[in-house]
């Protein structure tokens, strides 16, 4: 049971690849009376809206993040949302900047805005390990984004309206994923192109993601950003997991793309604490004046901490890697 059980729930781009699986798992899990799935395009719609049959706690509102007006009445009623929505390709947005900043900045301000309206409950918004010390513009909307959602709760202090932030790192299987691109050169016989030999990644499933949002439900007070504590992988140990024996060509960074990911960075190594065991860091807010107080039985972390794929203290194997592409979990 969570606070999400039989509740009014709104998603907003969810018919991506972490939406149908939070679908998935909410109607498997959580009983919701009413699933909101909100999204602009009406072919992944359709396709989406037959994935899942007729199941009567499903509302489809076609609808774009920009359009406030449209948020306002999509979000009638709900009681929690989870804003997914957003403009991810690092390439695209050097050449598209203006588009991902009316999506990323301008759509998650009229999310703030029309959930406060509505007397939505709790908001928790996805983010990115782009977004901790961005260098490329997709990475620094999404901080934006995460600056906007985290100071939300003072617009919001005086209303019952509370936000908070996940961010994680690759997802496996996810649309724009690298599996099947060396899936399908590895079926051809042709070498792997990677970006660079030396390149680290933090990686998560589907199922994991989804799960760390529902959890940042019960956790968050407001203001919180929630990081999953997972082992680090080397770009290689999964371009051999994905095929053995593969010859791979370094083909260097591209624009906008780091060595190795971070999560957290120095600065806000400051302010982050352990909780529920280790399994999740908490980046505390600034200034807080709706009220926040850091969790109870949270664990502070050491003096100059930063979270990087690199600097990790776990691991995963190229057969963990193996065995996590094979069955998804």
């Amino acid at each position: 049971m969570t606070i999400l059980t039989g509740s009014n729930i709104l998603i907003t781009g969810g018919t991506g690849s972490f939406g149908k699986a939070f679908i998935r798992y909410a109607l498997d899990n959580l009983n919701p009376r009413r699933l909101v799935v909100f999204s602009r395009d009406e072919l992944k719609q359709y396709e989406v809206r037959h994935q899942f049959g007729d199941d009567s706690r499903l509302r489809w509102f076609i609808g774009d993040i920009r359009d406030e007006r449209r948020l306002a009445r999509a979000l009638h009623g709900v009681d929690y949302v989870v804003h997914a929505a957003a403009l991810k390709q690092v390439d695209t947005a050097e050449y598209n900047p203006f588009e991902f900043v009316k999506t990323n900045v301008l759509g998650s301000q009229n999310v703030i805005e029309a959930s406060i309206d509505a007397g939505v409950k709790k908001v928790v918004a996805l983010s990115t390990d782009k977004a901790s010390s961005p260098i490329n513009l997709y990475g620094a909307t999404k901080l934006t984004a995460d600056k906007l959602f985290i100071t939300g709760n003072h617009y919001a202090a005086a209303y019952d309206t509370r936000f908070a932030v996940v961010r994680y790192g690759n997802v496996m299987g996810s649309r724009g994923s690298v599996i099947p691109f060396f899936k399908r050169l590895g079926a051809e016989g042709k070498p792997l192109p990677v970006t660079d030999l030396r390149c680290t990644r933090f990686f998560i499933t589907l199922p994991q993601a989804v799960r760390m949002v529902v959890d940042a439900f019960g956790l968050m007070q407001g203001g919180e950003l929630l990081v999953p504590r997972i082992p680090s992988m080397k770009v290689t140990d999964l371009a051999h997991a994905i095929v053995p024996g593969a010859d791979l060509v370094d083909v260097g960074l591209r624009p906008g793309e780091k060595l190795h990911e971070e999560m957290i960075s120095p600065e806000e190594g400051r302010r982050a604490v352990m909780v529920q065991d280790g399994a999740y860091f908490i980046i505390q807010p600034d200034l807080a004046t709706w009220g926040y107080q850091a969790p109870e039985g949270s664990t502070p972390v050491e003096r100059g901490f930063a979270y990087r794929s690199d600097l990790n203290d776990a691991w995963y194997t190229q057969e963990e890697i193996a065995q996590i592409i094979e069955t998804g979990v």
